[in-house]
């Protein structure tokens, strides 16, 4: 599937675009299930918002717990302080995560599709397992900023050795809130690493190096709707706040190779389901 080049490129970058690799008929799909969940979702019983902006100090039962399952997160500007939805449902949600694969037929088949364990193979993987999955609204106007951070720092394992796929299920462009990339700084220190302790349950972010982020090399990774973002677990990478009119959906993988141990300590266990073999 990859060529020598694209393969170097990816060794060398840290990452990858490949460019309407998905049909509008497969990102279609995806973006319909997700809104059939939307639609099942009881806003006035779940009302956790996911930010980023709280250095992950709001993780709660209802996070851990949607390791096995699948859940809707709340957008922080969807909320108001007595704590409740003053959007439509479908304008409200963050994210849907963590295993969609598991659990929606749709992203399951999109997920087994033979071209994306042919990628990871050719990048090395020899057993891809697929561990989270997301699909992301990105929601028009106040779609929230994801500050700069290193997947690492949230999925653990030894050797470190996660690469996360993202697909623009929409057009992702500089006004709605593309990705950002530092090209070549998946070589730079890991930054920070959470880490839950199961005995109360409690998860916490700790700094390991203050080396800056090198914003100054920054790229924004504008990627028409059906592409394929591929970045290595250290890629710094960011999106800023959708304060334009239009959506940003995405869905997200994250996926490790059998050779590494996933690590105790991660927030995102799966003792239930196991590992989902790409």
């Amino acid at each position: 599937m990859l060529s020598r080049q694209q393969i170097d490129d990816f060794n060398e970058q840290g990452y990858m675009v490949l460019e309407r690799l998905f049909s509008d008929r497969q990102t279609g799909a995806l973006k319909n299930a997700a809104l059939k969940i939307v639609d099942a979702f009881d806003s006035n019983r779940h009302r956790t918002v996911f930010r980023t902006d709280d250095r992950d100090t709001g993780r709660d039962d209802y996070f851990f717990n949607s390791a096995e399952t699948v859940h809707c997160f709340l957008e922080d500007g969807a909320v108001n302080e007595a704590g409740e939805v003053v959007l439509p449902k479908h304008l409200a949600i963050n994210k849907i995560g963590h295993a969609l694969h598991d659990r929606v037929p749709e992203f399951t088949s999109f997920c087994r599709q033979p071209v994306i364990a042919e990628i990871l193979r050719d990048l090395g993987l020899q057993s891809p397992q697929l561990w989270q999955t997301m699909y992301i609204f990105k929601q028009p106007s106040i779609g929230g900023e994801v500050r700069w951070h290193q997947d690492a720092s949230y999925l653990i394992t030894r050797p470190a050795g996660v690469i996360g796929l993202w697909v623009a299920v929409e057009d992702a462009t500089r006004e709605n809130g593309c990705l950002w990339m530092q090209p070549g700084q998946h070589r730079s220190p890991l930054r920070e690493i959470y880490k839950v302790d199961w005995s109360s349950r409690k998860g916490t972010l700790k700094e390991l190096d203050e080396t800056p982020w090198a914003i100054e090399h920054a790229v924004a990774v504008e990627a028409p709707a059906g592409s394929l973002v591929l970045f290595h677990d250290h890629m710094p990478h960011y999106s800023s706040t959708n304060t334009s009119d239009r959506s940003r959906h995405a869905f997200t993988m994250h996926v490790a190779d059998s050779r590494t141990r996933w690590a105790e300590e991660n927030w995102l266990q799966r003792p239930n389901l196991g590992a989902f073999r790409l």
